[in-house]
């Protein structure tokens, strides 16, 4: 399978690290242990368009929230989600120039 990195062209899988459904959200710290067992056990497996979130690990190391047929694995669209670094922090902390889309 191969994603389309804004930043960096057509790239394969392997280079991406992929951290399950975009957009979930994490519950309220007052919300209870039966939310947070939801939260950590209950998820959806969608046979179908899905849209998950993944970072390219192996490239520019933006966040890319990545609209996939799971069932075909047919790649539907890429966006952005979060900003690329160039690099590591470099003296004193200071981060490389952003990649702009």
């Amino acid at each position: 399978m191969r994603i389309h990195c804004p930043h960096c062209g057509d790239r394969s899988v392997d280079e991406f690290m992929q951290f399950g459904a975009a957009g979930l959200v994490r519950p309220h710290p007052d919300a209870g242990l039966q939310a947070y067992v939801d939260y950590v056990y209950l998820r959806d497996n969608p046979a179908g368009p899905h849209r998950e979130l993944f970072q390219h690990i192996g490239g520019c190391r933006a966040f890319l929230s990545v609209w996939r047929d799971t069932r075909t694995h047919q790649i539907h669209g890429v966006e952005v989600v979060a900003p690329a670094f160039v690099g590591q922090d470099g003296p004193g902390g200071q981060r490389s120039q952003e990649v702009q889309p």
